[in-house]
């Protein structure tokens, strides 16, 4: 198996995994890698594939502004221009989007951002279980991907690897596929836990 099918597999299988934890329902969400630097190379998912069936072949080659590189079979996610915004934003290797329920009700619920502080969780993002804690962004949709681009750039909290994109989803990056994919599960969790945290606490 060649280096880039390796890669092309790995991403594959992710975003199965990704599916079947019910967070890319149909063909929704995407994921990205960086494959190489200078010139800046992602490999991202490919547009309008069911998520469960998805297949090594599905992977595209795209530039550093996220368009495909010339010989690819498929086209790219439209949301490969904000993948590739996030990754030069933050220096990430690899970035998930899904469509997470919770993504989207916290969101709504906080659209001024979501404070996430003092549970344990916080350290699969990296991140510390004590002090202040972190508010994660929330930025208004766009169906144009330089303007959601754009928004996610002013808004990004570097102290913390989440996004969240009004009645949407949320994006989130790390150091390898395999942690921005772990991240992802943590992020849920955090975000189920603050939902629910207000629910039990009403009088």
């Amino acid at each position: 198996m060649s280096l880039e099918h390796g890669r092309a597999a790995r991403l594959a299988a992710t975003t199965r995994q990704l599916y079947d934890l019910g967070w890319m329902r149909g063909t929704s969400g995407n994921v990205s890698v960086v494959t190489q630097e200078d010139p800046r190379h992602l490999l991202v998912s490919a547009s309008g594939i069911a998520k469960h069936s998805t297949q090594p072949e599905h992977a595209v080659t795209t530039d550093a502004q996220g368009f495909a590189v010339e010989g690819q079979k498929h086209k790219p996610s439209a949301e490969a221009q904000v993948h590739a915004a996030i990754v030069d934003e933050v220096g990430a290797h690899a970035v998930v989007h899904v469509h997470a329920m919770s993504s989207v009700l916290a969101a709504t619920r906080w659209p001024e951002g979501v404070v996430l502080a003092g549970v344990e969780q916080l350290k699969g993002l990296g991140c510390s279980a004590e002090g202040e804690g972190y508010i994660v962004p929330v930025v208004a949709n766009s169906q144009d991907m330089d303007d959601l681009s754009d928004r996610i750039r002013r808004a990004l909290n570097p102290d913390i690897p989440i996004v969240l994109v009004a009645d949407h989803g949320m994006y989130v990056w790390g150091s390898s596929l395999e942690d921005a994919a772990n991240r992802t599960e943590s992020a849920d969790w955090l975000l189920q836990h603050v939902l629910l945290q207000e629910l039990v606490s009403r009088p």
